[in-house]
């Protein structure tokens, strides 16, 4: 896509685990990266954070999705939601909720998750030499806030910006997304 639009330098935001994409590009084309920017980033997936209790959370949400993830009930599906916008409407969950399950299939979220466990970036994160900035909600469930001040303090000269909401993705009405 870079290339097909003949960017020479760009802006790379990476939400998420995303972020192990965008920081992957960066080290590889610091030429090409005028700053990044990640949200709700992490260097680790829950497996391999040490953390027996999100170990056991995220096999259990394994589970959940092989048994229900593709029905119209959108129990399985509404934790993540929960986890994810915690503070969205209920409009917008019931539209996370059905766009969750018409684009992944029980397998592909199964896989997905089992994946997101696996990453871990951090022997990129010192190898970062553009302008970052990384911020992360202070109360976000899905990727706890002390992995955002982690990724920040371990990218050089980092600028870590916390939001004050609950949410991992960010809304536009929200009142830090004027500041996002």
């Amino acid at each position: 896509v870079v290339d097909g639009l003949a960017l020479d330098r760009f802006a790379l935001l990476g939400i998420s685990q995303g972020a192990r994409i965008s920081l992957a590009y960066a080290v590889r084309h610091a030429q090409r990266i005028s700053r990044l920017i990640l949200c709700g980033a992490f260097a680790k997936g829950w497996r391999k954070r040490g953390s027996a209790a999100d170990v056991t959370r995220n096999e259990a949400s394994i589970m959940l999705i092989r048994e229900s993830w593709g029905q119209d009930n959108p129990a399985a599906r509404q934790m993540f939601t929960s986890l994810i916008v915690p503070d969205a409407t209920l409009e917008e969950m019931r539209w996370l909720n059905d766009l969750e399950r018409v684009s992944a299939s029980p397998e592909t979220a199964i896989r997905m998750l089992r994946v997101i466990g696996d990453i871990d970036v951090s022997d990129l994160l010192q190898r970062i030499t553009v302008p970052t900035l990384v911020l992360h909600a202070r109360g976000d469930a899905r990727v706890p806030f002390e992995h955002g001040l982690m990724l920040a303090r371990s990218i050089p000269n980092a600028r870590f910006v916390a939001l004050e909401i609950k949410n991992h993705l960010i809304l536009s009405h929200e009142p830090a997304w004027p500041r996002f």
